[in-house]
């Protein structure tokens, strides 16, 4: 589908980019986040302690995915790139806790991840087209697992060209985000889910994403 894209000027006129935030906003409700808000650049968290959770105890997708750590940006490495921008689009999915549930790998729970991708990628596109030129997004899970599935190697591993080069991207976990921070700050739900947990014991599941806008 082809896009019309905005002029790109050096400077952004204040009201300009506000409404259009509030835009990308509306659109990551329109294509499914059950909240969305527009946030600072300043108060995106981004901690080593996150990555390390990532390898203790061993993640799936650790070491196996170019997006995965030890591949990933690194969360100081993201605290530099946060520098240059001010305003982001940080959005949630609830879903079902039993589809979450660690011991799943089926289409349902692919999917839930996947529509993540989706609002990423989409949002990302628009704010490109609008001229935002340098925005850039992160996920939910590992983009491995949710496109290329387990008995497909990663492609960049390889020296080759990504299977879904517009919709993989690391997660938000991988760059250090830490999103329990973030959703709680926002006045969200959310649970740690484990491979102990019982769906009758948490009433819904958050996966989250953001998109960097400017």
């Amino acid at each position: 589908m082809s896009r019309k894209s905005a002029k790109i000027t050096v400077d952004v006129r204040r009201s300009q980019l506000m409404e259009d935030l509030e835009r990308y906003q509306k659109k990551s409700l329109g294509l499914g986040a059950s909240e969305a808000k527009i946030i600072k650049t300043k108060d995106i968290p981004a901690e080593e302690a996150v990555v390390v959770k990532c390898r203790i105890p061993g993640c799936y997708g650790y070491g196996v995915c170019a997006h995965c750590p030890p591949h990933a940006p690194k969360p100081a490495e993201l605290r530099e790139y946060l520098k240059g921008y001010q305003w982001a689009i940080f959005f949630i999915k609830y879903i079902s806790t039993e589809v979450l549930l660690r011991d799943r790998d089926d289409k349902e729970r692919r999917d839930a991840f996947r529509s993540i991708y989706d609002i990423v990628s989409k949002i990302e596109a628009m704010a490109f087209y609008d001229g935002y030129y340098l925005s850039f997004g992160f996920a939910a899970g590992s983009c491995k697992t949710t496109f290329c599935g387990p008995d497909r190697s990663c492609s960049l591993l390889e020296g080759e060209v990504c299977r879904f080069p517009y919709e993989a991207r690391p997660s938000m976990e991988a760059v250090g985000i830490n999103v329990y921070k973030m959703v709680a700050a926002a006045g969200w739900e959310i649970y740690p889910i484990g491979h102990s947990t019982r769906a009758e014991d948490i009433p819904r599941a958050t996966l989250a994403g953001i998109v960097i806008i400017q």
